[in-house]
């Protein structure tokens, strides 16, 4: 897979709602419940970060829910883009980028989204061919006035905020005209997945499906 391929890929995903949920997911039999619920609510982009031992297993589990597009997050090696392909996930996030992570998800067919900090990585990866970037973590960067100002000399690269990212900040960083949509993980919350309040959670995916984009 292309780089450019891979970035109309990811730019599909980021534009299928405002928010792309960020799942750290403990326990995979409560995946299929926290999927539907977050489909049901108008967030079918879902991303479960490959920090729990759950979570291959939970992206197994979400890929079969119907409406649901479900990637790998914090893939940080070769192994971590073998493993995430295999268990189903449809594209990848990373923090940062490297070289031979970029390589194998190009190997791998894995659209990936490439996670920049500053002006030079966003032109690096540009350079190689990713247009649809992660800006992480967001608010510790700058927050939305940071990500203006590299849109400015680099409008070519369209991106998705992550890190400090909620539902009261959100609609800064949407109104840029280089945001595609945020990664938050409020529409998630811990204790509401552990009571697997469904209901709960798909009121505040309505509530993120609704905030405006540019």
């Amino acid at each position: 897979m292309t780089p450019e391929h891979a970035s109309e890929l990811t730019a599909r995903v980021c534009r299928l709602a405002p928010v792309i949920p960020v799942l750290v997911i403990e326990d995979a039999a409560l995946a299929t419940g926290l999927a539907r619920a977050l489909v049901a609510g108008g967030l079918p982009a879902l991303e479960v970060t490959l920090r729990t031992p759950a979570a291959l297993d939970a992206i197994r589990e979400m890929a079969k829910v119907e409406g649901g597009v479900v990637g790998a997050g914090t893939l940080l090696t070769e192994k971590d883009v073998a493993a995430a392909k295999e268990a189903g996930a449809s594209f990848g996030v990373s923090p940062g980028a490297t070289d031979r992570l970029l390589a194998a998800c190009e190997d791998h067919d894995l659209p990936l989204l490439p996670g920049v900090a500053t002006a030079t990585e966003a032109m690096r990866l540009l350079e190689r061919g990713y247009t649809v970037q992660k800006f992480f973590p967001a608010e510790v960067n700058g927050g939305a006035p940071a990500l203006r100002a590299i849109g400015a000399p680099i409008p070519q690269v369209s991106f998705c905020p992550t890190g400090g990212v909620s539902l009261g900040n959100a609609p800064d960083y949407l109104a840029l005209p280089n945001v595609l949509c945020v990664g938050g993980s409020w529409v998630a919350p811990t204790a509401l997945v552990k009571a697997g309040d469904w209901d709960a959670i798909t009121a505040l995916a309505i509530e993120a499906a609704a905030l405006p984009r540019a």
